[in-house]
């Protein structure tokens, strides 16, 4: 994660928040006298959110760890060839 003085944020502030934002990365931003704080673009602190929803939920956490062990032993599951054509909708 970069990190910026609360003074070039806010002589850069266009600049620092368009890169945040094109490359989805947070910036903290520091400051003297106080906290720091983060810049975020809004759907990368959701993408965030959820992702702490999933690893916060036990049995979300079992479905995923059983979906992988199907997967690596190659018994998951395989939709037909109609099923595909209506996934990718072809």
């Amino acid at each position: 994660m970069d990190t910026v003085s609360v003074n070039k944020f806010r002589d850069n502030l266009k600049k620092l928040v368009e890169q945040s934002l094109s490359k989805h990365e947070p910036l903290r931003v520091t400051r003297r006298s106080g906290e720091d704080f983060v810049v975020l673009s809004a759907a990368d602190w959701e993408r965030e959110q959820e992702t702490l929803y999933v690893l916060q939920n036990s049995s979300l956490m079992h479905q995923l760890a059983e979906s992988s062990k199907t997967h690596s032993e190659r018994n998951g599951y395989t939709p037909t060839d109609e099923q595909m054509d209506e996934i990718t909708g072809l």
